[in-house]
């Protein structure tokens, strides 16, 4: 698994060298964006981990030059978690975003996670209809009515732990739970807010009264909607 990790910071970057070659992946490093477009146009990598701010650019540049030429996760690292950060990310196709500093196992988490979303099995078919909304599990598309809706890994994965408890009330840290498979301390409940407004813009007819993912005041959330 080739990993493209564009990093300034000399610490970190050797830091997440060691790390996820330990784990086996195969790390290539790059200060800037320039190099670091430079070298995906010379080859492919299976996932991105991309620093917000660089010395000739940002991030955000690099991300949209991936999604413009590839079909692969994109994780931006970063010291900045404000919400127009976060949204402005997820726009440009990014699949995860995680603040620094970050724990080792809380990125190759994340990273896995990424990584689902763009491995699923092309040739089956299960599919889960919520009012006009179509998700199919195997090829992990969504559909509302006869339009593909694009979401990002953690918006389908957010999506997924609401389809699994269908018609039950989740808690904000069930939620997690269902997000990270793992202990739910991995993003805050301002990233998680944006990830449902997100994903009920996405869903909803009307994102301002919503009644796919309805909100239980002082209990959670819950998926309703008449199900086939």
């Amino acid at each position: 698994m080739k990993v493209l990790v564009v990093e300034d910071d000399k610490t970190i970057a050797d830091g997440l060298h060691y790390s996820l070659s330990s784990e086996g992946y195969e790390v290539v490093l790059c200060e800037g964006k320039h190099t670091a477009i430079e070298t995906i146009r010379q080859q492919r990598f299976d996932i991105y981990l991309l620093d917000l701010t660089l010395p000739d650019g940002n991030g955000y540049e690099i991300c949209e030059f991936v999604k413009e030429n590839q079909d692969a996760p994109v994780i931006f690292l970063t010291a900045c978690d404000d919400e127009i950060n976060v949204v402005r990310g997820l726009d440009m196709g990014a699949d995860d975003y995680i603040t620094k500093p970050f724990r080792i196992r809380e990125l190759i988490s994340r990273m896995k996670s990424s990584l689902r979303h763009y491995q699923k099995e092309p040739n089956l078919t299960d599919k889960v209809k919520i009012g006009n909304v179509v998700v199919n599990t195997k090829l992990a598309k969504v559909y509302k009515g006869t339009e593909e809706v694009m979401l990002t890994a953690l918006e389908y994965r957010l999506l997924l732990a609401f389809i699994n408890s269908r018609g039950q009330v989740l808690s904000r840290n069930q939620l997690l739970e269902g997000i990270w498979d793992l202990d739910g301390n991995f993003i805050n409940d301002n990233t998680l807010s944006v990830y449902i407004k997100r994903l009920r813009e996405k869903l909803e007819d009307d994102s301002q009264n919503p009644k796919v993912i309805e909100t239980v005041r002082g209990l959670g959330y819950r998926m309703s909607g008449s199900y086939a």
